[in-house]
């Protein structure tokens, strides 16, 4: 037989833990404030230096989405793109974030091809990983070469 206490208390105990973790989750910041503060510290370093933006994800109508397909849009297209160095960035937030299989099967591809990809768990890592591979490339002489439009 059920233990209809039983069960009242696994549900409050589940209501709680929801709104504690909904908590926790409000109190990060969001993909979209990550992504600003590294792209507001980037053009700060590198003024000169262009990097963009895709607008790929979002919620949109069916017919939105089927425009957008036929002009070209690509499902897992990494979120920033620095083209005078050839590296892209995915940006997810620091905890919870995770690559879809459309973004983990284009990082493959890119980096097939020879392209850098950087997925920035909030702004703080993206920007640490940043410097990383810059360092490895020899860092200052490649980052001035190219002036932003």
């Amino acid at each position: 037989m059920v233990d209809i206490a039983l069960i009242g208390a696994m549900l409050f105990l589940m209501k709680y833990w929801s709104r504690v973790a909904m908590r926790l989750m409000v109190s990060l910041p969001s993909e979209h404030q990550e992504q600003s503060g590294f792209v507001q510290w980037f053009r700060a370093r590198w003024p000169r230096v262009l990097i963009f933006a895709i607008p790929n994800g979002g919620k949109r109508n069916l017919s939105t989405a089927r425009n957008l397909k036929l002009e070209g849009v690509v499902p897992g297209v990494p979120d920033l793109y620095i083209p005078a160095w050839g590296i892209w960035v995915e940006m997810k937030r620091q905890k919870g974030g995770r690559l879809s299989p459309d973004q983990e099967q284009m990082i493959n591809y890119l980096e097939s091809i020879g392209h850098d990809v950087i997925v920035g768990y909030g702004a703080a890592d993206a920007s640490e990983k940043l410097l990383s591979l810059l360092g490895g490339r020899g860092g200052d002489s490649k980052e001035e070469k190219a002036t932003a439009p």
